[in-house]
C-alpha cells in the first residue's frame, strides 16, 4: 500500500490552486478560503489512506526494517521547505571523521528509477539537486539515491560494504526502514502545528504523528531569536509530547561565481539582486538579501524546479533592462544544480551568477545538546550490538 499517486495527484491540485490565487489574477482573500473549503473533502480522503498505512505499520501488519549499523532519518511532516539537505550536510561534517558516512536519497524530481551511486559526472536529472549537492560538497563520502529506502539501503552496503552509518535525507513517512534516530523539521514560518493535511495545506500526514520523532528541530529562525521566540513554539508543541526540541537557523557564507566564467564583483558593491530560485520556502534567503543590497527582483519558480530556456531569458530580459551601478544575479545551492546542465547558463549570457553557500547553526546551547544527543545514540548503538 502506497500513497505515492495520491500524493503526486493532491500536490498538482495544490499548485493548480496557488497559482490561480497569484495577484496577477485578481483573487481575493474570500475565493482562496472558498477553496481551501472546496478541497477539505480531499483532504480528508487523503487522511484516511494515510491513517490507514501507519496503523497497517504500528501493528507490524507493514514490517519496518532495522538494520546492523546505525540509520539517521532527517525528514518532515510537511511536503517541503524545512532545509532538510542543511540539516543532514550538518550531521555529515559532525560524522564523517568518525565513520564511514553514506546519505541515501530518493533523488526527488530525478529523471531516472532504481539504485545509482553519485560520482563526479553525475547530474541533477541523473540523481537530483539534493543529492548532488551533497556529493560535490562532500566527495569523500558516498551518495546515493533509490526511490525504496530499504532497498537501497540493502543495495548500498552491498556496493560499499565498509558503510558504517547511513542517513536518510528526507524519511520519515518511509516507515519500511526503523532508523536508530528520527529527527523531524519544522520550519519557522510554517511550523506543522499551524498547518494543515494536503491538498489543503503541505501536511503528508496527522500532526499528532510527529511523536514517532526522537527530537525536533525548528529550523529556519531568525538569526536574533528572542526567549519570547522560544518560549511560544515550546509551548505550541507541548501538545505532541516531543522527547527534545532544539532551534537552528540557516547561516549564509559569501556568495560564490557559478562557474569559473563568472565575471567577478565585489559583494560590497552590489546595489541590485536578481534571485533565481525553485525552493519551497525562500522567506529567510530573501530576508537575507535584502540585507546586501537596495533593490531585490525576485523571480520564483515551484520547488525543485527544472528551469527552462524561457525561464533563463524571461531573467536576462529584465536584467538587461534594469539600470543599476552593479548588478548580480544570485541563486541558492540547490537550484545552482539544476542551472548546471548543460546548455542552460548560455541563456544569461555574460551576466555575473552566484551562488549562496548554506549551513546550519543552531541557537544557545542546543548544538551542544543536539551533538550529544546523536553521539548518545551512536554510543548506545555500539553497545548493544
Amino acid at each position: 500500500m502506497t500513497n505515492i499517486s495520491t500524493q503526486n495527484l493532491f500536490l498538482l491540485v495544490k499548485q493548480i490552486c496557488l497559482q490561480l490565487c497569484e495577484p496577477g489574477f485578481f483573487i481575493n482573500f474570500d475565493i482562496m478560503f472558498l477553496i481551501r473549503l472546496l478541497l477539505i473533502p480531499f483532504a480528508l480522503v487523503y487522511g484516511v489512506i494515510i491513517s490507514v498505512r501507519n496503523l497497517l505499520f504500528d501493528w507490524g501488519i507493514l514490517p519496518s526494517e532495522e538494520f546492523s549499523i546505525p540509520v539517521i532519518s532527517v525528514g518532515n511532516l510537511s511536503s517541503g521547505g524545512a532545509g532538510k539537505t542543511p540539516h543532514a550536510e550538518y550531521l555529515v561534517r559532525l560524522l564523517k571523521d568518525k565513520y564511514r558516512v553514506a546519505v541515501l536519497s530518493r533523488g526527488y524530481k530525478r529523471k531516472t528509477k532504481g539504485f545509482i551511486i553519485a560520482g563526479k559526472g553525475s547530474t541533477s536529472r541523473e540523481i537530483g539537486d539534493e543529492p548532488l549537492q551533497i556529493c560535490r560538497k562532500f566527495p569523500d563520502i558516498t551518495v546515493a539515491v533509490h526511490e525504496k529506502r530499504r532497498k537501497g539501503i540493502h543495495l548500498l552496503l552491498e556496493k560499499r560494504p565498509g558503510t558504517n552509518l547511513i542517513i536518510l535525507d528526507d524519511a520519515f513517512q518511509h516507515r519500511y526502514v526503523k532508523p536508530g534516530l528520527n529527527l523531524l523539521l519544522t520550519g519557522y514560518y510554517n511550523p506543522f502545528f499551524r498547518n494543515f493535511l494536503l491538498p489543503v495545506g503541505n501536511l503528508r500526514e496527522a500532526k499528532f504523528r510527529a511523536k514517532r520523532a526522537d527530537a525536533l528541530i525548528v529550523t529556519k529562525t531568525p538569526r536574533v531569536f528572542s526567549p519570547l521566540d522560544r518560549r511560544y513554539f515550546l509551548k505550541k508543541l507541548r501538545p505532541y509530547r516531543l522527547k527534545k526540541i532544539f532551534f537552528s537557523r540557516l547561516s549564509y557564507g559569501k556568495m560564490q561565481p557559478l562557474t569559473p566564467a563568472t565575471p567577478t564583483v565585489a559583494p560590497g558593491s552590489i546595489k541590485t539582486i536578481f534571485l533565481l530560485t525553485g525552493i519551497a520556502r525562500s522567506e529567510a534567503l530573501e530576508e537575507h538579501l535584502k540585507t546586501r543590497c537596495d533593490e531585490l527582483f525576485i523571480h520564483k519558480y515551484l520547488d525543485h524546479h527544472h528551469f527552462t530556456p524561457s525561464n533563463l531569458k524571461k531573467l536576462k530580459r529584465h536584467f538587461d533592462r534594469t539600470v543599476s551601478r552593479c548588478k548580480v544575479i544570485i541563486t541558492t545551492e540547490k537550484d545552482a544544480m539544476r542551472l548546471l546542465e548543460p546548455g542552460l547558463l548560455d541563456h544569461l549570457g555574460d551576466a555575473p551568477v552566484y551562488f549562496l553557500p548554506v549551513s546550519v547553526e543552531f541557537h544557545r546551547n542546543d548544538r551542544e545538546r543536539f551533538n550529544r544527543l546523536v553521539f548518545d545514540f551512536l554510543k548506545k548503538f555500539s553497545q548493544k550490538a
